[in-house]
């Protein structure tokens, strides 16, 4: 069935009011230069001075009970009502990856469905706490270390609650699950594929690993010899059957809402522009049904250690507390309350395409892209959510416009495929040969926020301290680094894989690339004029002066450019008004015909 733009029905008088009162801004940002993103503020929030009790906004806005109630709640909509018929023996073991969740996840019900005994496994890999490959930062900062954490914490806690556990073993995939599939016995190793370099390298060495593993046959009351001397086991093979191949590795489709083999096309002869991609797949495609997994997952194999949740200490990381902006909560308990706060309780999904453009507070837009980046939500469940309250409630751009944002996630992880590598490199897919700075103290004033433009400045101290950033905010600070400043996009690129909690390879480098002009579409070359994006998206300085509290004092009409009041300017800007250090302004011509914003 093909998705399509409904007609604004009209609103009740209730909530016309609700939304004349409401100003706040709203937005998913799955597409701005790297990931999505999402969030939304009340009329309180947006209008009025921040209060010290209200500069920091916990998404979602729930104590641990509702959040347990709620996904609850949401466990019984989306899971099998009756008792599916398992036909499965033996063990099969769940390797998490990107995929933290139980609803709507293909790999467990695959796992659950050809066994009797599920073992969910979990491997920290070092080297997503080692350095990124250009220019040595952190693979994974701190604020995203505490969030999977979580994840982690939530995920345990669904599990046993259903029958299972989550074994924690920290090491490469590639030395552990073979390790483990021989201690158990197990026939299968079930997961998540992934599409780009670093992954599959790791799928490959997982499954070399897998065909060296020779199961010797072994009943029920038998004891493994050569068992893994970490994982005090108790084998149990399930009706007594032996295995004497060695196990294999099934990776399974499951991180889109377009399932890639329902795609008109190959991902070789996939568009290289975004609207034929999204035009094609909604006209020709069928977004498939939710999988929906048992209550119950159980029995697990038995072992006495199943790992523990790390600490950030144990991960070599360490980080204050979060008092300021955002505070997102971790695991699939908090993705799907978020989901119904946002959709349910305040009642934002229907005015969403207007107020996704905002910078301040937590719901301008929906805050999803933390928990679609680490798989705690699918994309299918957040569409038939988005079908429910189009059902229940109201149909127009706004509802449509989620669907849309969450279609760019699914083309930029489908170029991932198509360009490979290419996605990484300085020219881009398009190999664009451009003379690019890797000044390190210029990109430091970026990085810190110190480059003497308070709208710059105040995204990048709000991305080094939530690890989130408006999908607006994104656009302009990525135009700035390539635009005016000149230095190379990678730079900024693999910062925010160290900052972002909604990293994912695919939505910020195929971000990054598109607004660097190096990407896939030649047309996707924008310049974003500062004066204008303030004068626009933060007309009365509101943001800046959240993030400098320095500005508070100075009228509205001078916080984006305070002259002498605020530090000196890095750089000039290329285009556009630019205000002099005294606050006038010169007005430069373009000189180069790029498209500005």
């Amino acid at each position: 069935m093909a998705l399509f733009r409904s007609p604004a029905s009209p609103l009740p008088p209730s909530l016309r009011l609700r939304r004349l009162l409401n100003t706040s801004r709203s937005k998913l940002s799955l597409r701005s230069p790297t990931a999505m993103a999402s969030s939304s503020s009340s009329s309180s929030e947006h209008n009025e001075p921040l209060s010290s009790s209200a500069k920091l906004f916990h998404v979602p806005a729930l104590n641990a009970h509702e959040m347990e109630q709620i996904a609850d709640k949401t466990v019984d909509r989306y899971s099998r009502s009756y008792d599916a018929k398992r036909r499965g023996r033996g063990t099969a073991i769940v390797w998490f990856r990107n995929d933290l969740r139980l609803l709507d996840n293909e790999v467990l019900f695959q796992a659950w469905s050809s066994s009797e005994l599920v073992l969910p496994v979990y491997c920290l890999d070092p080297r997503h706490f080692a350095t990124t490959r250009y220019f040595g930062f952190p693979k994974t900062g701190a604020l995203r270390a505490q969030f999977l954490i979580e994840c982690l914490e939530d995920l345990k806690k669904n599990l046993v609650k259903r029958g299972l556990d989550l074994l924690i073993r920290r090491g490469k995939p590639e030395e552990i699950l073979p390790s483990i599939a021989k201690t158990f016995g197990a026939h299968t190793v079930y997961a998540q594929k992934e599409t780009c370099s670093e992954e599959l390298g790791v799928e490959r060495r997982v499954c070399k690993g897998l065909h060296l593993v020779a199961l010797s046959s072994v009943s029920t009351s038998n004891e493994l010899s050569g068992m893994d001397s970490s994982i005090d086991a108790k084998p149990q093979h399930a009706s007594g059957i032996s295995f004497k191949m060695g196990p294999r590795l099934n990776l399974i489709w499951g991180s889109t809402m377009y399932h890639i083999d329902d795609l008109p096309f190959s991902t070789d002869h996939l568009p290289d522009v975004y609207t034929q991609f999204r035009k094609s797949a909604e006209s020709k495609c069928r977004i498939r049904d939710c999988v929906k997994v048992p209550k119950y997952l159980g029995p697990a194999p038995s072992t006495n250690d199943w790992g523990c949740v790390p600490t950030l200490k144990q991960l070599g990381l360490s980080l204050d507390q979060v008092k300021l902006g955002m505070r997102f909560s971790g695991g699939e308990s908090a993705a799907l309350s978020r989901v119904h706060e946002y959709f349910w309780k305040k009642d934002l999904l229907s005015t969403y395409k207007k107020t996704r453009n905002g910078m301040v507070g937590a719901d301008y837009s929906t805050k999803f892209s933390p928990w679609l980046a680490s798989g705690c939500l699918s994309p299918r469940l957040l569409c038939e959510e988005v079908k429910r309250y189009e059902m229940e409630r109201v149909a127009n751009d706004s509802t449509y416009w989620v669907l849309f944002e969450l279609i760019w996630r699914d083309y930029f992880r489908f170029l991932s495929i198509k360009y490979g590598n290419s996605i990484f490199h300085l020219g881009g897919p398009r190999k664009v040969n451009s003379n690019w700075s890797q000044d390190k103290k210029l990109f430091d004033c970026w990085k810190d926020g110190r480059t003497g433009y308070p709208l710059i400045d105040a995204n990048m101290k709000e991305l080094s301290t939530t690890g989130f950033m408006s999908n607006r905010g994104r656009q302009i600070v990525c135009s700035f680094l390539v635009r005016d400043m000149g230095l190379d996009w990678r730079m900024g690129a693999e910062w925010f894989e160290t900052c972002l909690l909604d990293y994912d390879p695919c939505s910020n480098y195929g971000n990054w690339t598109y607004g660097a002009g190096v990407g896939n579409d030649p047309r996707e070359d924008r310049y974003f004029s500062i004066p204008k994006q303030a004068k626009t998206y933060d007309p009365e300085g509101e943001y800046v002066a959240f993030w400098l509290p320095q500005l508070q004092v100075l009228p509205k009409d001078k916080r984006h450019f305070p002259g002498r009041s605020y530090i000196q300017q890095i750089v000039p800007l290329k285009f556009g008004n630019i205000p002099r250090q005294d606050g006038t302004q010169i007005i430069l011509s373009d000189r180069r015909g790029k498209s500005r914003r």
